[in-house]
């Protein structure tokens, strides 16, 4: 019997309906629960060849499980090596050398000293920073966040130098990026599953948070055919099998704003009924497939393209 099992923290409607839904196809040695953790031994394998990650993200405990399950076998979703090393800032480096449009992005350094730091741990850095440079590469408006984490925490509009000294004040030991604005004229939300299957969304940031799906952006066929590349572009890179690509469309151009989303929102009161329904259907039908494929003892995470590459004799980039 090979088991499935999801890892996840307060969310319901979308661990559950994965776990019905994959129990209800009643495949053949597969069957799907609710991860149960008594104990974390060195070495040891967990019981489950596939895990679904919802939570690790906020959990080190968590973390650790998982990195200690995927060394022993499991294929972790999303592979925990990678999600520990990755960030928004590199997300956007690796956009550009992919051909990958991107708003121009700076990463600042915290504002308040890091625990356990001191002004001589900062021997390298020059202060004050080349703000001059800084501000004229990125322009006004613009948006600072954090270069780690998600939910729309800490993210702030800026509409000029006094508004971004003022707001940056606020961020204490938090590491930022400033970000160049992007006005829209349309915005989309695309989950990526398997590195393979993509749902293009209609989203709009600006609504409240219940009503951003509820969006009546109507992309053409060729601008369709273009977010679909990039997505998968994206993510055959960084290697996620569960991720989201947030894309801003500015004179016909979409450009990636946010990709780093390896646990998105998959909740049925904010993506809506049919959003849900791929979502939990496509999620499932890719937990099988890794369950079937899955062989004991080896190594059973994704790995991304720029990994890969990097370990190989290929150029880093096409």
């Amino acid at each position: 019997m090979k088991k499935i099992g999801i890892l996840y923290g307060k969310e319901r409607s979308f661990p559950e309906a994965f776990i019905e839904r994959i129990n209800k196809k009643n495949i053949e040695d597969i069957i799907a629960e609710p991860v149960k953790i008594d104990k974390v031994m060195q070495g040891e394998a967990t019981n489950y060849a596939v895990i679904i990650d919802r939570i690790s993200q906020d959990v080190p405990f968590y973390r650790a499980y998982l990195k200690n399950a995927a060394l022993c076998g499991t294929a972790v979703i999303n592979n925990p090596f990678w999600w520990s090393a990755d960030e928004k800032f590199f997300n956007n480096a690796l956009a550009t050398k992919i051909k990958v449009p991107v708003p121009k992005t700076v990463i600042l350094p915290s504002r308040e000293l890091p625990a356990d730091t001191s002004d001589e741990s900062f021997t390298n850095l020059e202060y004050p920073l080349d703000w001059e440079s800084i501000f004229k590469y990125v322009g006004f408006p613009a948006y600072m966040k954090p270069f780690a984490g998600g939910g729309w925490k800490h993210v702030y509009k800026l509409n000029n130098m006094d508004d971004f000294f003022e707001k940056h004040q606020q961020t204490a030991q938090l590491v930022m990026l400033l970000q160049e604005e992007i006005i829209f004229d349309e915005y989309y939300r695309c989950y990526c599953i398997g590195g393979k299957h993509v749902r293009i969304m209609p989203y709009e940031p600006r609504n409240e948070h219940h009503l951003r799906y509820a969006a009546s952006f109507h992309p053409t066929k060729e601008l369709l055919s273009e977010m679909n590349n990039i997505v998968l572009r994206l993510n055959d890179y960084l290697g996620y099998d569960f991720n989201t690509v947030e894309l801003a469309v500015k004179n016909g151009i979409p450009y990636a704003i946010d990709f780093c989303n390896p646990a998105p929102d998959a909740d049925i009161q904010s993506v809506g009924e049919e959003n849900f329904e791929w979502v939990v259907e496509t999620a499932a039908n890719f937990a099988i497939e890794k369950a079937q494929s899955f062989v004991e003892g080896k190594d059973n995470l994704t790995w991304g393209n720029y990994i890969k590459r990097s370990t190989g004799k290929k150029r880093l980039y096409p």
